[in-house]
């Protein structure tokens, strides 16, 4: 973004950029934490995650309050206009990815009455990498202004798909092998499916930040696989 003859329109447009940058931070935090806490059936850590969600909402509604004084005042146009709908849809998004890790911290508690496989724990453990590299590349690459790598990022949402069909078919596989984890396995599936659901939100940053840098729209269709439809169940 070129510099304007007023300062402090600039000035406004780095708070909003700088706001978006703390959220994704945060969110961040939210997803590493909430699946460390999962992982080591760790409630103080799940607890902190759950009240982190509150202080994410709050930096949210700062940036929309900020962004619509900035279009009433200043009535920006064309790349300067892109910039300020861009950031309120990628808040967003990133308010969304921190209530999945919320949602994924208030489950500790319940998965922790019974232990987790190792393996298990592994795969979960990989995916949960796997979406924090997304989240933390997204937004080096809007703060950056890479539009190319934010393309390569959107695409590999696809591996993220990949290790959720796996994971469903490990629990599977663990509640038909005993009755008793039924419960701690649907809800380590729900976590998976909001890691998953994270995969998502990131791939909607990126298109957003892709056209507030660009001007042009990704295309409409993402590579997406999601093959747990076609999981079938052994007959007993």
């Amino acid at each position: 973004m070129g510099e304007h003859t007023v300062r402090s329109f600039d000035l406004e447009l780095e708070q909003i950029d700088k706001l978006i940058r703390d959220m994704g931070d945060r969110a961040a935090d939210m997803v590493r934490n909430s699946t460390a806490a999962l992982v080591a059936s760790d409630n103080a850590l799940a607890q902190r995650v759950v009240s982190e969600d509150v202080v994410l909402d709050a930096k949210q509604r700062e940036l929309d309050e900020r962004a619509i004084t900035l279009i009433a005042k200043r009535q920006p146009m064309a790349q300067d206009l892109r910039a300020v709908v861009g950031a309120i849809r990628m808040a967003n998004d990133l308010e969304r990815i921190g209530d999945m890790a919320k949602n994924i911290a208030k489950r500790v508690n319940a998965v922790g009455q019974t232990p987790t496989p190792r393996k298990l724990s592994h795969s979960m453990e990989a995916m949960s990498g796997m979406v924090l590299a997304q989240v933390n590349g997204v937004i080096d690459h809007y703060v950056g202004r890479n539009p190319q790598a934010l393309v390569d990022l959107r695409a590999e949402d696809e591996q993220i798909d990949i290790q959720y069909t796996s994971i469903f078919r490990e629990l599977l596989t663990y509640m038909m092998e005993d009755p008793r984890n039924i419960t701690p396995c649907t809800h380590l599936l729900f976590c998976a499916k909001n890691l998953e659901r994270i995969g998502d939100h990131v791939t909607n940053i990126a298109e957003n930040a892709y056209y507030v840098m660009t001007g042009d729209q990704l295309p409409v269709h993402r590579p997406k696989i999601d093959e747990t439809g076609a999981v079938s169940v052994p007959a007993a």
